[in-house]
């Protein structure tokens, strides 16, 4: 009887700790297998773009199932959607790392331009798959979120350098998002295009004064 008391005491002391564990090696499994997943589908669209990321491509390189990609991905769009936003979140956080410096704003604005237009021509095949590959809905809604993100971190540099007198006044949003299309657009050549880096250097000048002009940098210099 004093057994059988003590196992069913017992019981509440361990139980819960070992779910816990069990529960936590399994989150810890499938998280590794998600980021497994990811990782797969970015090298494979790295190396030719949404075609090559196959679902079964996919599995066949992160070592699981089929189904596995199933379980963690409904669809092929959603495992896209998650590339992307994991790889333009890097590309965000290195644009506005470019930018944090203690420098006049046409010189942030600068450096974050350069900074994106250099990383984008050192990866051609998957800068073109984020920025301009025609791809289903999911990831083009994703395509648009960000652009907004790159938008916001150069107006708020706008707004400063406005704000200091280092730049005219100008709307910064409007000026962000002008700047924004013009990277695009300006990239988007270069980037189709196969090859080295065959006018790279040449590419990233043009498009940084361009953007530096287009902000009033020079205006800004003539009327101080």
């Amino acid at each position: 009887m004093l057994e059988h008391s003590l196992a069913q005491r017992s019981e509440p002391w361990f139980t819960p700790l070992v779910a816990y564990r069990a529960t936590t090696r399994t989150e810890a499994r499938r998280d590794a297998v998600r980021s497994r997943l990811v990782d797969s589908a970015a090298e494979l669209i790295a190396g030719g773009g949404y075609g090559e990321a196959t679902i079964v491509r996919v599995a066949e390189r992160a070592g699981v199932a089929v189904g596995t990609v199933y379980r963690h991905f409904p669809s092929k769009s959603e495992l896209f959607a998650e590339v992307f936003r994991e790889a333009s979140q890097r590309e965000v956080d290195a644009m506005a790392a470019a930018m944090s410096a203690e420098l006049p704003a046409a010189a942030r604005i600068a450096a974050g331009i350069e900074t994106f237009a250099r990383r984008a021509l050192r990866a051609r095949r998957f800068a073109w798959a984020l920025l301009a590959e025609p791809i289903d809905a999911g990831v083009e809604a994703e395509r648009l979120a960000f652009r907004r993100a790159y938008r916001d971190q150069l107006a708020a540099v706008l707004r400063e350098g406005v704000a200091a007198g280092e730049l005219p006044s100008q709307d910064p949003d409007v000026a962000a998002a002008a700047l924004v299309g013009a990277i695009g657009e300006a990239l988007v050549g270069p980037l189709s295009a196969p090859g080295g880096d065959d006018g790279a250097e040449a590419t990233i000048a043009a498009l940084v004064e361009f953007c530096e002009r287009a902000i009033g940098k020079e205006r800004a210099l003539v009327d101080a």
